[in-house]
């Protein structure tokens, strides 16, 4: 939600990151906002037709979490972040959001594995 909140309303991260948060989610904020404009870019490559700012802001934060685990935790499998980010969206979205989510990390996942 601390993305979602920041990227919504541009308010600083050390504002919207609730104090009692767990280590984890502090290092997934901290990792996405580090990274974020290489994320962005995936999903910006990925999303065809989609320009990153017609993406839904909770879709386009659901992707920056599973990519930023995909890409830069190893104590997370990428089929873990993925199945996650596609029930957020499931949960959190409109109808077609798992689809597109799942697309998009899809694609990604099948990029890393012909580079790796």
């Amino acid at each position: 939600m601390a993305l979602y909140q920041h990227d919504v309303t541009g308010r600083p991260l050390t504002e919207v990151v609730p104090r009692d948060a767990s280590l984890f989610t502090k290092e997934l904020v901290e990792g996405v906002e580090v990274e974020q404009g290489d994320i962005d870019a995936l999903i910006e490559r990925y999303s065809e037709g989609w320009t990153l700012e017609r993406i839904a802001p909770v879709e386009r934060n659901i992707l920056r979490v599973a990519l930023h685990e995909m890409l830069h935790r190893t104590d997370v499998p990428e089929e873990v972040a993925i199945d996650e980010a596609i029930e957020a969206a499931k949960e959190l979205c409109s109808a077609e959001a798992p689809r597109f989510v799942n697309g998009i990390l899809g694609a990604v996942q099948r990029e890393q594995s012909h580079t790796t």
